[in-house]
């Protein structure tokens, strides 16, 4: 018996009854998704610039993964990998190997989310150095586990939920806009490695290349490649968290790529799955070897229609012209974002790396950003924000997008963010 579909405000009511408040979800009722749209369950078209919060690089139902799925599902929807293996989840590792920013030979490691995949990179840290210290930085997110919460910095993500994992250390990031210099954060980590912890008891760093829900901030390239020596000089493992900032959000594969270093280890989720959930963590193999057997593993971790997803998304990522094309989007943001934040004395700084843009608005309060929010989502534009202070708007529109659409959703920003200073 075929069920009635609910309207938009049917599912809201139930939402109030059945889901706890825990879960900040908006009102937003999504019916269908294509491409760079979304429908709501009453018909009604927006542009999406939110990507399930970079789930989607690619656009909403790309051809070949949807297609993967479909004969995934037909062979089979669940092998735990520990009791019988399976060739997706090894064609993702490899394919993982074949991306990899350097030239170590690789292992990985697949998972169910960006934060259990932090989580296994701390633990295959510890156990190739056998120290207990992890340091992390100012804005970082990286998850709400019980250790990635304590290596988060936001508190609204681990109030109230203690006691958290201990030997987490925190340093600071570079944040140039808000008087942060690459000088001054390492000056910060070197004090943190005088006063707080033996750099020879750290196992690892592990910083966001990109950092996401902190505010859209590129960590400059001279801070990575000093931390990155500071790493090998101590014996400690580089762990680049690209959850958000890979799978070609920044043009390349990995926005360390742009950087030329290379981590030790290597974070990955989000779009990865396709829009279904999948994570990583990809390393170099000596370092991936050094737990023992039963030390790693999930009984989800790597579900195979997850892999077969995967292994699609990482084709169409090293397809020809997917690099080029991203590329083009990249200047396209930037040069009317930047014309925009020439226009709109609310915007305080336009920054991001490739096609991972924001907009920092000049009011250190999350206020202005949902007053844009919410206009634009009237628009018929779905965007997000971010930062420490609430008052980051994020970029992430799939780079599948046309020039049209994307022209269409950087109009209806403009006019949300308002207060033309041309005049």
């Amino acid at each position: 018996m075929r069920v009635e579909e609910k309207t938009a405000h049917d599912v809201l009511v139930d939402r109030e009854r059945y889901v706890p408040r825990g879960i900040a979800a908006s009102d937003l009722v999504v019916g269908r998704a294509w491409g760079a749209k979304i429908w709501d369950a009453d018909g009604r078209e927006y542009l999406d610039f939110g990507g399930g919060i970079a789930c989607q690089n690619l656009g909403h139902g790309p051809a070949a993964v949807v297609r993967a799925v479909h004969e995934q599902v037909d062979r089979f929807l669940h092998q735990c990998f520990m009791v019988g293996v399976y060739e997706p989840y090894v064609e993702v590792c490899r394919q993982l190997d074949d991306m990899w920013p350097g030239e170590a030979a690789t292992k990985s490691i697949l998972v169910n989310s960006g934060a259990e995949a932090v989580e296994n990179a701390v633990k295959i840290a510890r156990a190739a150095t056998g120290r207990d210290g992890v340091v992390v930085f100012d804005r970082a997110f990286h998850g709400r586990t019980n250790l990635t919460m304590a290596m988060t910095s936001k508190l609204v993500y681990k109030q109230g939920f203690g006691p958290l994992a201990t030997d987490v250390h925190r340093a600071p990031a570079p944040y140039p806009y808000r008087g942060v210099s690459t000088e001054d954060a390492l000056a910060g980590l070197d004090l943190l490695f005088k006063q707080d912890v033996d750099p020879k008891e750290v196992a690892c760093v592990v910083l966001e290349t990109v950092q996401g829900e902190g505010g859209f901030i590129p960590m400059p390239e001279d801070f990575v490649r000093a931390l990155k020596a500071r790493c090998e000089k101590h014996g400690i493992l580089y762990v680049a968290d690209e959850v958000q900032s890979g799978c070609g959000r920044t043009g390349t594969v990995w926005a360390i790529e742009r950087l030329g270093v290379e981590p030790d280890l290597l974070v990955s989720g989000k779009t990865l799955g396709g829009g279904l959930p999948l994570a990583a963590v990809t390393g170099n193999a000596e370092f991936m070897d050094a737990v023992h057997p039963g030390g790693l593993g999930g009984t989800f971790g790597g579900n195979p229609v997850s892999c077969a997803a995967a292994a699609a998304v990482l084709d169409e990522l090293s397809a020809p012209g997917f690099h080029e094309r991203a590329e083009q989007i990249a200047r396209l943001l930037r040069t009317r974002l930047d014309e925009i934040a020439s226009r709109r004395p609310v915007v305080g700084e336009v920054r991001g790396l490739g096609a991972m843009l924001a907009l920092e608005l000049t009011e250190r309060s999350p206020a202005e950003a949902k007053r844009v929010l919410a206009e634009a989502r009237e628009a018929g534009l779905i965007l997000l924000s971010c930062g420490l202070d609430g008052n980051v708007i994020r970029l992430l529109p799939p780079l599948s997008a046309t020039d049209a659409e994307l022209d269409q959703g950087l109009a209806i920003l403009e006019d949300a963010l308002g207060g033309d200073g041309a005049e």
